[in-house]
């Protein structure tokens, strides 16, 4: 089918859009939504149209739709302002109000042609897409099946709540209950990336399930666990183990989606593709590190102007700059980074990692604003309770604040939904500073080297570092301690340090302040 507008023709067997006859780049998602849209323009779709129709049921952010409509827009010259072609009704929904000429072009597929096929995650904006397998039920006792289904259906609840993920919804994957299956077909079937899949086996005493993640195209295993409890907690049981896959499974796919980047080296990276190239830099934790990464970042908002997950990151990333004394900020500068921060949450206000990432760049940055940063924290755990970097960065926020017991609490959960998280230095740091505030500095030198053990140029642990070591008259650990830090940051000075760095709690400014003096840093 072909489709004339204004002066732009879109030719759905092609899946081609040009502009007074020149082609107009357009990802292939964002060509779907457009299609959609048109032929649907008798009508207000809704956003589970929407979903239906070019999701084929996935569960996705409403960030990602914002950006895919928003490139839509753009890629037919209207604007959210105009609306001049692409109309939102507010609450109603949304209609394609242009002219619109429709002819057959010739040789035209039938109606289950490819331009309506499920298209698979490799070929769209390449966001991860993940299935959960309904898990199978190794008991021998077909009275235990339902236990075995709510704990698949339990799990895509709670990974829904990731952002930047697509979930198959449970109708699609159940399909393959009580089937062998091979996962890399599930994968191609499914149109996804990953496969979650499961067993629960029960007996009188205990009650045991585990779970891996596969990579659905090379057949991978990314990650595994089992869970014990007690058979009589079968619901408590359900949701930690939900809990815990949520928390493991959303860096095991960051991580995962890296790697196939390199792997696959697309030949035009899209905006997804450079924000993961920056998350791998960001992992690094290094000054050029960081510089590169916002490049990308950089790079990411010229593709996609309204992509919030780059704004966001880029706040963040320029925070831990700051914060490291990497990069030496101006006010316009900080007020530039709170900006994008802000703007990245009014984009997408319910995207969980958007804004915990927002909130510590505005934290650290925007010294009038620091109970809207706490506030953005709450939020985000609202979304996804189970996010182990929101809660450790709740929680370092809290502590700072004074409120040790919840900071701890947070940072304690996280621990314990995923032990083996790959930046478990920035939840050991704040418990290394919960522990200085409480004046336990054996407890805080302790945490500060398991941090450290992890990252070494994490200047948080250093400072923590020398600061307990003063308290307990270990003078050359302490000045050992500034030395790495000056590695780190030459120029550091304890004024230039409380410059920057917001520390309310006047006992631990005081503490710090005399502690990284004698230790040697320069006032």
């Amino acid at each position: 089918m072909i489709y004339r507008f204004e002066n732009f023709t879109l030719d759905a067997s092609k899946r081609e859009l040009r502009k007074d006859g020149n082609l107009v780049a357009l990802e292939p998602q964002v060509f779907d939504v457009l299609k959609f849209l048109l032929d649907a323009r008798d009508r207000v779709v809704s956003r589970d149209d929407l979903l239906k129709g070019v999701w084929h049921g996935r569960l996705v952010s409403e960030a990602t739709l914002s950006s895919r409509l928003n490139a839509a827009r753009t890629a037919i010259g209207d604007t959210g302002a105009q609306q001049r072609l692409i109309r939102t009704l507010p609450r109603k929904g949304i209609r394609f109000v242009g002219a619109v000429q429709e002819t057959a072009n010739s040789g035209q597929q039938s109606a289950v042609g490819s331009a309506i096929a499920p298209i698979a995650w490799r070929e769209d904006s390449r966001l991860p897409a993940v299935a959960v397998l309904p898990f199978t039920n190794m008991s021998g006792d077909p009275e235990q099946d339902y236990f075995a289904d709510g704990m698949a259906e339990e799990i895509i609840t709670a990974l829904s709540r990731i952002s930047g993920l697509s979930v198959m919804a449970r109708n699609s994957s159940f399909i393959y209950k009580g089937k062998p299956t091979d996962i890399r077909q599930v994968g191609q079937e499914l149109g996804v990336g990953y496969v979650l899949a499961g067993s629960v086996r029960r007996d009188r005493k205990r009650l045991r399930i585990t779970g891996q993640l596969v990579d659905a195209t090379t057949g991978v295993h990314l990650w595994s666990d089992r869970f014990d409890g007690d058979p009589r907690d079968v619901f408590d049981l359900q949701e930690r183990v939900a809990q815990c896959v949520v928390a493991a499974v959303e860096p095991t796919l960051q991580i995962a989606e890296i790697a196939r980047l390199g792997r696959d080296r697309p030949a035009r990276l899209d905006a997804y593709d450079f924000l993961l190239r920056a998350y791998a830099l960001l992992a690094d934790f290094t000054a050029a590190g960081m510089q590169e990464a916002l490049q990308c970042l950089d790079q990411a908002l010229a593709v996609d102007p309204t992509y919030a997950p780059a704004m966001a990151a880029a706040a963040y990333c320029r925070a831990q700059c700051h914060f490291q004394g990497w990069v030496q900020q101006d006010e316009a500068s900080r007020e530039a980074a709170v900006s994008l921060a802000w703007r990245a949450v009014e984009l997408a206000p319910n995207d969980a990692q958007v804004l915990w990432m927002a909130a510590f760049a505005i934290w650290n940055m925007a010294h009038t604003e620091r109970d809207r940063a706490r506030e953005l924290f709450s939020r985000s755990l609202l979304l996804n309770p189970n996010s182990a970097m929101a809660l450790t960065f709740a929680g370092w926020i809290e502590t700072m604040c004074g409120n040790g017991g919840d900071g701890r609490a947070m940072v304690e959960r996280a621990q314990r939904l995923n032990p083996r998280d790959p930046r478990g230095w920035l939840m050991s740091g704040v418990m290394a500073l919960a522990a200085v505030i409480d004046g336990n500095y054996a407890e805080a030198i302790a945490w500060a080297e398991r941090a450290l053990a992890q990252n070494r140029r994490f200047a948080v642990a250093l400072r923590v570092l020398a600061v307990a070591n003063v308290k307990l008259d270990q003078l050359d650990r302490a000045r050992n301690a500034v030395t790495e830090l000056l590695e780190i940051e030459p120029d550091l000075t304890i004024s230039g340090f409380f410059a920057r760095t917001p520390v309310p709690l006047e006992s631990m400014a005081t503490a710090y302040a005399d502690g990284l003096k004698a230790a040697g840093l320069p006032a």
